[in-house]
């Protein structure tokens, strides 16, 4: 199985990661970290270093573009306002078992203001040529606001058909209109699913499951957040991600193995693992 989006090197695992690794490892759990800015993308890649089925993508995620105090499940924290570097994420990037560039992309539930926005669509253009110029793949995030999340997945496309990442990507998280799934998919995208898959009661994913390809499917935690059940009010953690995966054989109607084996085949494909 692969966690193709987990955060183990945030500060939420600073006491006890080694361990958090050994149980995802334990259960043949392969984990990309995924950085949100220049400190934790170093972080993945030391990691990515030290563990064999541990790999890293490198990137400045959009609420990491401003200060600003952040609640999240499982998380408080205070964001510090960091400039892309694009020749300091380009060198991190072309270390050993770096597999994507991300997470990037727009938040506009957190941000307001049109100059704010702006300027993640702008540091966006810059993580697909990084990209592009590394042939890496794009980890995208996209998170709209609450009254119009369908709004920043529009956006977040039209800078995609504009800036073609060459060697694809994945929408991580995504909890778009099911309708815009095939826009994605023509980019070369996959379509990450992770917790949220597991205790969304609109159905709206699991209309985008049924409505993405088998082989355009990716099993992600996005950990420490979005925990699935039976584990709901705690910490998330790669080993979980085969919660994610019972989940979607669920939902397919698919046996478990089958499920396993097609997801661990699309994370490679697109990884080049």
């Amino acid at each position: 199985m692969y966690d193709t989006h987990a955060h183990v090197n945030f500060n939420a695992y600073k006491d006890d990661f080694e361990a958090v690794l050994k149980r995802a490892f334990e259960k043949d759990v392969s984990v990309i970290n995924v950085g949100s800015q220049l400190s934790t993308s170093a972080r993945a890649v030391e990691m990515a270093r030290q563990y064999e089925k541990a790999y890293a993508a490198v990137g400045l995620h959009p609420i990491h573009l401003e200060d600003m105090e952040v609640e999240e499940e499982h998380a408080n924290f205070t964001t510090r306002r960091e400039e892309f570097d694009y020749h300091a994420y380009r060198e991190l990037a072309s270390q050993e078992k770096v597999v994507a560039i991300g997470e990037t992309g727009v938040d506009f539930f957190h941000t307001d203001g049109e100059d704010k926005i702006a300027k993640q669509k702008q540091v966006f253009v810059e993580h697909v040529k990084l990209a592009n110029e590394l042939a890496l793949p794009l980890i995208v995030h996209c998170r709209g606001k609450k009254d119009n999340i369908g709004g920043a997945y529009v956006d977040v496309l039209k800078i995609l058909q504009e800036h073609k990442p060459k060697a694809g990507g994945v929408m991580h998280c995504y909890v778009g209109p099911a309708e815009l799934l095939k826009s994605f998919l023509d980019l070369g995208f996959y379509i990450g699913f992770n917790g949220v898959l597991t205790f969304d009661k609109t159905g709206t994913v699991e209309k985008s499951l049924l409505a993405t390809p088998l082989d355009r499917v990716l099993t992600e935690t996005d950990c420490p957040y979005l925990t699935p059940p039976p584990f709901r009010g705690k910490r998330n953690e790669p080993a979980y991600v085969e919660y994610i995966v019972g989940k979607i054989a669920d939902v397919l109607e698919l046996p478990i193995d089958e499920i396993k084996k097609k997801t661990g085949e699309n994370a490679r494909a697109l990884f080049s693992i």
